[in-house]
Formats: C-alpha cells, structure tokens, sequence
C-alpha cells in the first residue's frame, strides 16, 4: 500500500477534493483471476473487513441498486431486496456492468456511480461504527479511505444490514 502523489488524482479523489472530504489514498496490487483484476490485500497489513466492494444489483421494482460491503462479506440478496423496495434483486451480468455504471469489474465505486447516475447505495451497517473503511477510487487497484459517515452523506447512502458470512442461494 502506497500514498498516491497528490498529482495524479482519479476523478473520485477530485471530487472528494471539491467537496472537501477528507480521504487517504491507497494503491493495491492487483492480479488477474479470470478475466477480471482482483486486489491483491493479504500483504499490505490492510484487514478485508476494513476495504468495501461495491456491487452493483437490478432489482424487479427499481432498477439498478448499489450495495457497499466489506470484502470478507457477501450481499444478502433478500435483505437488500427488502431495504430498497424490490421482491427480487440479481447481479447486474458482467457484459453489461460498464453500460449500468461506468465503471469496469473491480473499479465500481458508490462515489461515482452517484455522481453519474444516482442509483440507492445501501451500506452494510457494520461500516456505521468503523473510523475509516476503503472504497474503490474508480480505478482498479486505487482505493480512498474514509469516515463510512461522510461517505453515506455525500452519496446519499443508508446504512442497513445487507451482509451474509456466506453466500446466498441467489448469488
């Protein structure tokens, strides 16, 4: 893990910048499994329940819906379904993740995704008591770690229990 150069910022950071969040960044390894780019986290001292992925789900009702969950987590389809109005919620499929969100697998941030397109971000309701989690900066292996409050604030995202220790029947 590195402190990025205040001058090769992504889109993400200069937001966070105009809005006068403060944030750290961080750049993540990363490695090829498939074909997507994973971060690679199991040297750099960074604990998994501390770095968010963000995923991106089509509900029945609304539409997309984003939810925010530690990496060491899984979506609970039918509590995300619940919280956000919809009776059913599927990932969005990996062919169509750019068209729904602008960004790329591994890239999607709640940040950007809300600039662009201001689909609900729910938040797994651990991230309400952490002092700082990490969230993609928009670009794969490019992290910025935050108060999970300031980030709900500025995206307008609900903290509520959306996370399983498993993986549901669903994913």
């Amino acid at each position: 893990m590195t402190k990025k150069k205040k001058d090769d910022k992504t889109l993400v950071e200069k937001m966070l910048d105009k809005a006068n969040i403060a944030y750290q960044s961080y750049e993540f390894p990363t490695h090829a499994e498939g074909d997507v780019a994973q971060l690679t986290v199991e040297h750099l001292g960074v604990p998994e329940h501390r770095i968010y992925k963000t995923l991106v789900l089509i509900g029945n009702k609304t539409g997309p819906v984003v939810g925010v969950v530690p990496l060491d987590r899984h979506i609970d389809y039918k509590k995300l379904s619940a919280v956000s109005g919809n009776k059913k919620v599927g990932m969005v499929p990996l062919k169509d993740l750019v068209a729904t969100t602008g960004y790329e697998h591994g890239a999607n941030t709640p940040i950007g995704i809300h600039a662009r397109h201001k689909y609900p971000i729910f938040i797994g309701a651990e991230a309400e008591h952490e002092t700082e989690i990490l969230v993609s900066a928009g670009k794969i292996g490019r992290s910025v770690g935050l108060a999970p409050k300031a980030l709900a604030k500025f995206v307008g995202a609900k903290f509520v229990d959306i996370t399983a220790l498993e993986p549901t029947t669903d994913e």
